[in-house]
């Protein structure tokens, strides 16, 4: 049987724009709570944030943004975020996110790329001062006319001139919009040449949020934390339009991610769900008063961004009440959810898999050297096809042309496996896989296998080069609080008998932290060149 599958047809797809939506859920319930920033104490019901969407709507409209206009977004989570995500939907402006761990020359870049002319900002956040930044900068990004701050009189200033226009301007600017216009560029972090603008639009993040979270049957009874990053698909699609299409309450804990903060957040706010990475999920997992908090009104959540340990999913559902918990899978470019696992899925398909094909999609596992169809049970690139698909790069048809190929399919260039059932496993980068003495080498598995040591708390496997085989294996071993060092010695010996020989890592760093972008993606290209230096090995290869 070929690893090829689609998706139901139910439920039916949204057609109609973002706002369109957004106004839907407000006419349903207008008096309910709608967003909760914790870290102000601000409150809106459904009502009160439409009413504040629309005000930053017509001041955009009001300094100049029309349609296509690129206004982009420089900030940590907030709500101004959020109210800024639904006013340029609603005036149909392409929102533009940038990555709140840029720096001048990435910011320049992104801006420039896609000609944004209306910056959204705040002025600083940890070790950032945007403002700096920005002013650096500015004379060589010609397209950016206006610059925003949040945490200024400006943003009141742009409030105020939306005040002058008359409600029927919105209205009248929404009516000329259509679901499949663009609406958002995200630049993807590759490891090698410049960011890429996923061009997003209404109808393809519309509906990967509401299926995402029609997966994990949230409704307007539910209270989402949110402490993964807006500025990321998994914040302001799965999160933001997931809730908004809902009626779900929008609970922001943190401008950034803090596993106290949110583990209080979820007590305080009886929240119902929460969202995460792996690495967020071991952080709360690992907190030292993690036992103390009330964790009983956890009901469901997602897990996505990266590989999803076993052993920390299994702690999601016992420890932390996450009956329903849901792993996701996905990327920029495809919305960005592809397979999902559900609700009523068992234990094993809901630790061991990604889920399986989402609704209205297809999906299938090819061969990356021929491009055909494997059969089930066997590895190759996972592709995907359908309503969640980019537009393409924006202003790049040449990186388009490569990731997608001229039947539509989406080539994500992740290496994945299938099973009978139809359920799939991500078992690598096509990039990240290592050849020792031609044995094809799949870092997760290694990385699942020594999970389960107790004393090992996170574990990242790379390939470093080695003169005889080509690649040895190093894992990078974050230890539990109290346990004792570990040292390579240990490690093979716990992986002797139980793994190939050829498996078993030849070397092992014990570290304090991993290289990450700031979603929480572990950055190997960054683990494989300090191992090699820590280890003095060279890049030749036999």
């Amino acid at each position: 049987m070929l690893s090829f599958a689609s998706g139901e047809t139910q439920p039916e797809l949204l057609e109609e724009t973002i706002g369109a939506n957004l106004e839907r859920t407000v006419a349903r319930h207008p008096d309910r709570e709608a967003l909760v920033e914790v870290a102000t104490g601000r409150r809106w019901t459904w009502a009160e944030f439409d009413a504040d969407v629309n005000r930053v709507a017509r001041g955009l409209v009001a300094v100049g943004v029309g349609k296509g206009d690129r206004v982009g977004m420089w900030s940590p989570n907030c709500a101004e975020w959020t109210l800024t995500q639904y006013a340029t939907a609603k005036i149909g402006a392409i929102l533009v996110n940038l990555n709140p761990a840029y720096r001048t020359h990435e910011f320049s870049f992104a801006i420039n790329q896609s000609s944004v002319s209306l910056l959204v900002a705040a002025t600083g956040f940890k070790t950032s001062n945007y403002r700096d930044m920005v002013e650096q900068t500015r004379q060589d990004c010609p397209s950016l006319r206006q610059v925003i701050y949040l945490d200024t009189d400006d943003w009141a200033g742009l409030l105020a001139q939306g005040e002058q226009l008359p409600p029927q301007t919105l209205a009248d600017k929404m009516a000329a919009l259509h679901p499949s216009d663009p609406i958002n560029i995200q630049y993807t972090s590759g490891t090698t040449g410049s960011p890429k603008g996923a061009t997003l639009t209404h109808h393809n993040i519309l509906n990967n949020g509401f299926l995402t979270t029609e997966l994990i049957n949230l409704t307007q009874d539910d209270r989402l934390c949110i402490p993964v990053p807006f500025y990321h698909c998994f914040g302001m699609v799965m999160a933001n339009l997931g809730c908004t299409s809902h009626g779900t309450t929008m609970i922001i804990p943190a401008p950034g991610f803090d596993p106290g903060i949110t583990l209080r957040t979820i007590e305080a706010e009886r929240c119902t769900g929460v969202y995460g990475v792996p690495t967020m999920f071991i952080a709360m997992q690992n907190h030292a008063d993690f036992p103390s908090f009330d964790l009983t009104s956890l009901r469901t959540g997602i897990m996505a961004g990266s590989p999803c340990p076993v052993e920390v999913m299994k702690r999601c559902v016992t420890d932390m009440h996450m009956s329903e918990v849901s792993i996701a899978y996905g990327m920029t470019e495809t919305s960005p959810v592809s397979c999902q696992t559900r609700a009523e899925d068992d234990l094993d398909r809901r630790t061991a898999t990604i889920g399986r094909v989402h609704p209205h999609l297809e999906i299938k596992i090819v061969d990356p050297n021929t491009g055909e169809t494997v059969e089930r049970g066997e590895p190759g690139e996972f592709c995907t096809r359908g309503y969640s698909v980019m537009r393409g790069y924006w202003e790049d048809p040449e990186k388009t042309a490569e990731a997608i190929d001229d039947e539509g399919w989406m080539h994500t260039g992740d290496l994945a496996t299938m099973r009978e059932d139809g359920y799939c496993t991500i078992v690598g980068r096509i990039k990240d896989m290592a050849i020792r003495g031609g044995e094809n080498i799949y870092p997760r598995e290694i990385e699942e296998f020594l999970y389960t040591h107790p004393d090992i708390e996170d574990v990242h496997v790379v390939g470093v080069p080695d003169q005889k085989f080509g690649e040895e294996l190093c894992a990078w071993i974050k230890i539990r609080a109290g346990a004792a060092p570990l040292t390579a010695e240990a490690v093979r010996g716990f992986a002797t008998g139980r793994l190939a020989h050829y498996k078993i890592p030849r070397y092992v760093l014990v570290v304090d932290d991993f290289p990450m972008t700031i979603t929480g993606k572990i950055r190997k290209v960054e683990m494989r060149e300090q191992s090699a230096r820590a280890l003095g090995l060279s890049e030749q290869r036999p």
